[in-house]
């Protein structure tokens, strides 16, 4: 750093902050560390006696924190997010719309793997609603060599690393099996259990078949509701082992292919997920009655942003995805099913 004239140092960045003082009215700081020398300021610093100040001398290929922060908010940020202003040379991400949160969680690694850079983020598929921060960035120095903003070009290339994609609101079908609700024996509660989470995302439900257990007649319901432009069908009873459960054989006589049968999520082992072409199937299991958050809700939000999902995309899931059953329910804002 330099001493310089005050009347010398626009454009100059302070080194230090600057207070001001009124005897019983007011002591704070009016210019901080960091802070730009503009011309409207000269008058103001004089006032407060500042006839010299010392500021960063001026370095070819220094970068500042603010002029930093823009470069990288613009490097890493996709569609569907607003901006904060600059405070204290971070720029915060904000949600421009419900949707999924969505994260190139390696190459924000690689780009924190650089010094004097940062990039914070929620958790990759999180659900977000508008207005809700979702990331903040900034470099850690006052300035910075922009041969580090250099490598992180490079590193990030042409991906976004964080963006909101927007739920499509898609036309449902629920296939409810078992003779107990078919014959009204019970009533069931599976049925407005799923209509009240879908609509939620502003799906619609476009009918719901209740069949016996018995692999045709489930199979021509899933069908049936294909034909009729159904995009989502939801499966529910008869998912588990026992030898009267056809669900997830009338699923794949269906002739859609079989993602998974289990998924290592507590509530939610039972879970089925299949495609026919490119319509999914969700055979979802008992738990989703009586449990507030279970594998459903997890990997619902997946499919409403068109999720091709694989084996591997569910087997992630073991990693967190036990639920504690807290007393108050919390989620997404916990640590469940966090991938």
């Amino acid at each position: 750093m330099k001493k310089i004239r005050t009347v010398d140092a626009i454009g100059h960045i302070l080194c230090h902050d600057i207070t001001k003082i009124v005897p019983g009215e007011f002591k704070g700081r009016v210019f901080k560390k960091g802070h730009i020398v503009k011309q409207e300021d000269i008058d103001v610093l004089l006032s407060l006696g500042k006839d010299n100040l010392y500021v960063w001398e001026q370095s070819e290929g220094m970068i500042h924190e603010n002029d930093a922060a823009v470069f990288l908010k613009d490097l890493t940020a996709g569609d569907n997010l607003e901006f904060s202003e600059i405070k204290e040379g971070k720029i915060d991400f904000i949600a421009k719309k419900d949707g999924l949160l969505k994260v190139d969680v390696d190459t924000l690694l690689n780009l924190n793997l650089i010094d004097d850079i940062m990039l914070s983020t929620l958790h990759n598929n999180f659900i977000v609603t508008k207005g809700m921060k979702v990331a903040g960035t900034r470099v850690i120095p006052l300035l910075i060599d922009e041969k580090k903003l250099e490598e992180a070009k490079e590193v990030v290339k042409d991906k976004k690393i964080i963006e909101v994609v927007e739920f499509k609101t898609k036309k449902i079908g629920i296939v409810t099996t078992g003779n107990e609700i078919y014959h009204k024996r019970i009533v069931d509660k599976f049925g407005p259990v799923i209509k009240e989470k879908v609509e939620k995302f502003g799906c619609k439900v476009i009918g719901q078949t209740i069949c016996k257990d018995d692999i045709e007649m489930i199979k021509n319901a899933i069908n049936d509701f294909i034909n009729e432009g159904a995009e989502l069908i939801c499966c529910t009873g008869g998912m588990s082992v026992d030898p009267d459960d056809v669900t997830p054989t009338a699923i794949k006589e269906s002739e859609a292919e079989i993602i998974t049968y289990g998924s290592p999520i507590l509530p939610g082992a039972m879970f089925l997920l299949a495609y026919k072409g490119e319509i999914p199937i969700m055979g979802i299991p008992g738990c989703a009655m009586y449990n507030k958050t279970t594998v459903f809700d997890v990997i619902l939000p997946r499919i409403l942003v068109d999720d091709k999902l694989t084996k591997l995309d569910i087997a992630k899931y073991g990693h967190g995805g036990l639920c504690m059953s807290c007393e108050i329910c919390t989620y997404p804002a916990c640590n469940f099913a966090k991938v």
